[in-house]
């Protein structure tokens, strides 16, 4: 554990020795009342078993546990969880003006090799007195999670440095993502322009076009923060860490078929 009182080890000398970002070390969850965090909590859980329902679905789902929610507020909450529906609906967005929206890539393609397709995503933690994103970039053959991040803003600039740690590991062929504005920025696409990796984006609503990164999210969830739930960004910090050595080198995988 980081301790801010050491004699002789700075915190950024101990974010090296951890493997951890010192900027994340001062990072605080975003803070919401206690009610809108439980239902936040039981509508992650809910969506992790049934990734297709949208905000009608949910809303009667909550109201069934007894929670007195209406449509607006559930919408409210899964714009700020980053959820969305599986499956067709009615068009309620367009993409921001200027972003440029990429074809789907690997419809058909069979990944037969390390580096010839990466993928990542965003998803929401629950924490104690509030919520943190979580962005992991993994390599589609080995399963593996390549870099990852933790941040109280979905914002670019942080889904940016997550990318920049993953390629100093090396690129590969096809790099996947949703159609997030953070991903369909012009500041994400060039950075995977300028290493001549080409650009998949997942068909709008469809996150099965990218369900090794869906399976990783229920992993995490189900065995590390379900199970431990973390009170402080630092122990949320370590956990992840030791949670994602033990999945990259223990953890046993579905076949990819």
């Amino acid at each position: 554990m980081i301790d801010a009182h050491h004699p002789e080890l700075s915190i950024s000398r101990q974010c090296q020795l951890l493997g951890l970002s010192r900027s994340v070390f001062y990072y605080q969850p975003v803070q919401m009342n206690a009610e809108d965090l439980g239902l936040m909590r039981q509508m992650d859980e809910l969506y992790l078993k049934y990734p297709f329902y949208g905000t009608r679905r949910m809303t009667a789902a909550l109201k069934q546990k007894g929670y007195l929610v209406n449509r607006k507020r559930i919408q409210r909450l899964y714009q700020l969880m980053g959820l969305e529906a599986i499956g067709p609906k009615p068009t309620t967005s367009q993409p921001i003006k200027g972003h440029k929206i990429y074809p789907y890539l690997l419809r058909n393609v069979k990944i037969q090799r390390v580096n010839q397709a990466w993928a990542t995503d965003l998803t929401y933690i629950p924490m104690p007195t509030g919520f943190m994103y979580l962005m992991a970039v993994v390599d589609l053959y080995s399963r593996k999670v390549i870099s990852w991040g933790v941040s109280n803003s979905m914002d670019t600039q942080f889904c940016c440095r997550v990318l920049k740690e993953a390629l100093k590991t090396g690129k590969p062929q096809i790099f996947n993502t949703d159609q997030g504005s953070q991903f369909t920025s012009d500041a994400f696409a060039e950075i995977l322009s300028q290493h001549d990796i080409q650009i998949s984006m997942d068909g709008k609503g469809k996150a099965i076009d990218n369900i090794f990164v869906e399976r990783l999210w229920r992993s995490v969830k189900y065995e590390y923060l379900y199970l431990q739930r973390p009170e402080t960004c630092k122990e949320l910090l370590l956990g992840l860490k030791q949670y994602f050595q033990f999945y990259n080198q223990e953890r046993l995988h579905q076949s990819l078929g």
